[in-house]
């Protein structure tokens, strides 16, 4: 991977403590995948961030390499990468992930 895209998604996900790379924007995703994520997260009335993989192609292939992960929507909580669509509806099922992104955002330990 080039050393600047890789330099800038590591400031992109230390720099935010909730951050979804995907395809479009919270108002106007463009997959169900990234709409999914972006409803699920926007629920629990927290702050995020997003990137638009779609209108960078160095950030679309970087992230994959980045975290080692195939697909988009990725999100990453407190720097770390959490997972992509099915992981992250999987652990709001069980009532994980909210407390994960609220101990972020309010900068506290998670339960």
């Amino acid at each position: 991977m080039d050393p600047l895209v890789e330099e800038n998604l590591r400031n992109l996900v230390d720099h935010n403590k909730v951050l979804i790379f995907m395809k479009g924007t919270p108002e106007f995703p463009q997959c169900g995948f990234s709409a999914a994520v972006v409803r699920t997260i926007a629920s629990y009335g927290y702050p995020f961030e997003s990137v638009d993989v779609l209108s960078n192609s160095d950030i679309r292939q970087g992230i994959k390499e980045f975290s080692n992960w195939p697909t988009i929507p990725q999100i990453y909580v407190d720097g770390e990468f959490v997972g992509g669509c099915d992981i992250a509806l999987e652990m709001h099922a069980r009532g994980e992930l909210e407390p994960l992104i609220k101990a972020a955002v309010e900068g506290v330990t998670a339960q």
